[in-house]
C-alpha cells in the first residue's frame, strides 16, 4: 500500500503528552508543522518552544486551516464541536486521529502492537531497549518516556519496523474506535485483561471484546503473543486461524536474592536485571517472544536486558538510602495497583511497605467501580488513599466519602485523605527507618511536592 506523502501537518490538541511527540517527531522529518491546544502543560511547553512549534496563543483559531495543511491530526482531548475541526471539514482537508496517522506513515513498515490492561509500556520500552542496543533500526510510538531516547514517538521513512504501544482506549472524539484497532498489527500482544475505563466500556464483557476484535485482526502469516496464564487473555487469544501463529508466555524463571532479580536461563546462566515483580517477568517473557520474531537471539536479548532500568512512572526508584526507598508507579487500575503493591513487598520482604495511592481516574473515582479494588492493597503493611474533592466535581461524579473508600478497599486499617498538604504532612513526618514507600497515581497528588517529601523521608536519622 502505498503511503501518503505529507508537507504541513497541523495538530488539533498539540500540548498532549502523545500529541506534543508526535509534533516534534514530524519536525524532526522535516515537516512544517502547526497546532493549537487550550491548555498546554509543561513539560510540552517547553519542548514546544524550543522547536519553535509553541502556538503564540492558546485557544482554537479557525483560520489556522486557512493555509491549507496536507492533513490535520485530532487529539483525543478536543471535542467533537472544536471549531478548527468544523473549518478542517469545511476544507475537505483530511483528518485522522493518532493511530490513524501512525498507521498512514507505517504501511510498508513490519507493524509490531502491544496491547493489554497492563504491561503494555514496559514491554514496549523493553522491546525498544533491546532494539537500540543492538542498533536495529526502528520507529516507534510508546506512551512514556523511555530512557535513552528523546522522544516518545519516531517516524522515519528507512525504518523497516515499528514498535506501537496499543492503548484500547479510543482514538478520537469523532470515531471513537479503540486504537489499537487501528494500527493494523502483524505481531500483536495482549499481556492481560482487566476492566478498566467503565466511562466508554460500561460492562467488563463489552471491554473484553475490544481485545478479541483485535486477537482477531491478526492478519495471515502473522503472529498473536498472550499471556497464557491470564484467564480473560486466553478467552480472546483462542486459535481460531490456522494461518496466525500463537505463542503463550508466563512468568520468566527466576529467585530474588537481597533484593536482587536474577532470570535463570537455559543457555545464558542466571542473569541479573533491574527490574522486580511478577508482572514485570512477565513483560520480559512478552519481549523476548516479540524479539525473537524480529530476529534477535536469546544471547542477545538477555545482554540487552541487563541494562534496562524500566520506563518512566513504572516502579521508578525516586531515591534511597541504607534502609528506605521511595518508588513511583503510574499504576491507578485496580491490576496495576495490586500487582504493583505485591512486587515491591514481595522485593523488599523485610521491609514494611508504605502503599499511597491516589484516586484520579474517570473510572476509579466512581462509586459503581470502585469495587474493583477490593483487596488491591493488601500486600501493604500500611494503605493511604488520597482523592480530591474537586476532581470528582469537575468529572460530574457521585460525591465519594472516605467511608466510601474504606469499605469498598476492605484494607483494615485504611487511611483515607482528601487535603493533599496533610497528607505530605503525615508522609514527611512519619518513621521511615526499614520502610518503603511506594506512590502510585496517573496524576500528582494535587501537585505535592515530591522533592520535599523525598528529602523528608531520606534524611540521616539522628
Amino acid at each position: 500500500m502505498e503511503r501518503k506523502e505529507f508537507k504541513h501537518i497541523h495538530l488539533i490538541a498539540i500540548g498532549g503528552s502523545i500529541m506534543h511527540n508526535l509534533a516534534l517527531a514530524l519536525h524532526d522529518k522535516g515537516l512544517t508543522v502547526t497546532g493549537s491546544d487550550d491548555e498546554i502543560f509543561e513539560p510540552a511547553k517547553s519542548r514546544l518552544a524550543a522547536a519553535g512549534l509553541l502556538p503564540a496563543q492558546e485557544g482554537w483559531f479557525p483560520e489556522k486551516l486557512d493555509t491549507n495543511p496536507d492533513a490535520v491530526i485530532l487529539g483525543m482531548h478536543a471535542r467533537a464541536d472544536n471549531p478548527e475541526l468544523k473549518r478542517a471539514q469545511e476544507l475537505n482537508i483530511p483528518v485522522f486521529s493518532f493511530p490513524e496517522f501512525i498507521y498512514e506513515q507505517s504501511k510498508d513498515k513490519q507493524r509490531v502492537v502491544i496491547g493489554g490492561s497492563h504491561g503494555k509500556t514496559s514491554i514496549t520500552a523493553i522491546i525498544m531497549h533491546v532494539l537500540r542496543y543492538h542498533n536495529r533500526l526502528f520507529d516507534y510510538a510508546v506512551g512514556a518516556q523511555v530512557e535513552g531516547f528523546d522522544r516518545m514517538v519516531k517516524l522515519t521513512d528507512d525504518a523497516p519496523v515499528i514498535i506501537i504501544e496499543g492503548d484500547e482506549y479510543l482514538s478520537d472524539p469523532i470515531k471513537r474506535i479503540p486504537k489499537f484497532h487501528l494500527y493494523h498489527h502483524h505481531i500483536g500482544v495482549i499481556s492481560g485483561i482487566s476492566w478498566d475505563h467503565m466511562n466508554v466500556f460500561p460492562n467488563p464483557e463489552v471491554y473484553r471484546d475490544q481485545f478479541r476484535i483485535f486477537a482477531e485482526m491478526t492478519p495471515k502469516a502473522g503472529t498473536l503473543i498472550y499471556d497464557k496464564d491470564d484467564e480473560q487473555a486466553q478467552l480472546v487469544s483462542i486459535p481460531r486461524n490456522p494461518d496466525v501463529t500463537y505463542i503463550g508466555y508466563g512468568v520468566h524463571e527466576h529467585t530474588i536474592r537481597n533484593g536482587q532479580t536474577i532470570l535463570h536461563t537455559k543457555k545464558e546462566g542466571d542473569v541479573s536485571i533491574q527490574l522486580f515483580g511478577e508482572h514485570n517477568l512477565r513483560n520480559i517473557s512478552a519481549a523476548k517472544e516479540v524479539c525473537k520474531k524480529l530476529g534477535i537471539k536469546a544471547h542477545d536479548f538477555y545482554e540487552a536486558l541487563a541494562s534496562f532500568k524500566g520506563a518512566a512512572r513504572r516502579l521508578e526508584n525516586l531515591g534511597e538510602q541504607e534502609q528506605t526507598a521511595v518508588f513511583r508507579d503510574f499504576a491507578h487500575s485496580p491490576s496495576k495497583v495490586k500487582a504493583t503493591t505485591a512486587a515491591l513487598k514481595a522485593q523488599f520482604p523485610k521491609r514494611q511497605l508504605v502503599a499511597c495511592l491516589e484516586l484520579h481516574t474517570f473510572s476509579s473515582l466512581n462509586k459503581e467501580f470502585l469495587p474493583q479494588y477490593e483487596s488491591t492493597l493488601d500486600s501493604a503493611d500500611e494503605a493511604i488513599v488520597y482523592f480530591n474533592p474537586k476532581t470528582v466535581e469537575h468529572k460530574r461524579l457521585q460525591p465519594l466519602t472516605p467511608e466510601e473508600v474504606q469499605t469498598q478497599f476492605g484494607k483494615p486499617g485504611l487511611k483515607v485523605y482528601t487535603d493533599s498538604d496533610a497528607l505530605l504532612e503525615y508522609l514527611k513526618t512519619r518513621n521511615w527507618t526499614n520502610t518503603n514507600l511506594l506512590l502510585m497515581s496517573s496524576g500528582n497528588f494535587n501537585n505535592i511536592n515530591l522533592k520535599e517529601l523525598i528529602t523528608a523521608i531520606l534524611k540521616p536519622s539522628k
